[in-house]
């Protein structure tokens, strides 16, 4: 009887990989999350995500700005195929809805979740609570390109 062998792979898995940028509560650390994101992705090799994902960012890290007193943080994860991007602040109220696509054009507030919503695979939030602190996360996923 022939001997069979258990085929195992020999590839690494993949790159998994998480950064976390503590910002304050100034409009210019809009522009510095955008700008460390589109570094990070680059030297990931994940070019293709960036226009998409500095939106993404952009509307997160502006929304934990203009509607809080407090600092904030942008993380960004990739894991399995997924850039995961999401800030915190330190608001535990949960984010206003989106709003839907047709209303985007006529809407004064809310286009920020709006975009997250039509550009993102997949969006939400969490309430968070540490060493005492309460706040929210609020984040959004992209899938790259198979």
């Amino acid at each position: 009887m022939p001997e069979t062998e258990t085929e195992t792979s020999t590839e690494p898995a993949p790159e998994s990989w998480e950064y976390s940028l503590h910002i304050p509560n100034d409009l210019r650390a809009v522009t510095v999350s955008r700008r460390t994101l589109r570094l990070i992705l680059t030297m990931h090799g994940l070019i293709g995500l960036v226009d998409v994902a500095e939106l993404l960012a952009a509307e997160l890290v502006s929304n934990a700005v203009l509607h809080t007193k407090g600092p904030a943080a942008l993380r960004v994860r990739w894991t399995a195929g997924v850039l995961r991007i999401g800030a915190w602040d330190a608001d535990p109220r949960p984010p206003e809805p989106p709003q839907e696509l047709g209303q985007l054009v006529e809407a004064e507030d809310g286009r920020g979740l709006g975009m997250v919503r039509a550009c993102a695979d997949l969006w939400g939030w969490q309430p968070l609570s540490r060493f005492g602190n309460r706040g929210k996360f609020v984040w959004c996923e992209l899938r790259a390109a198979a």
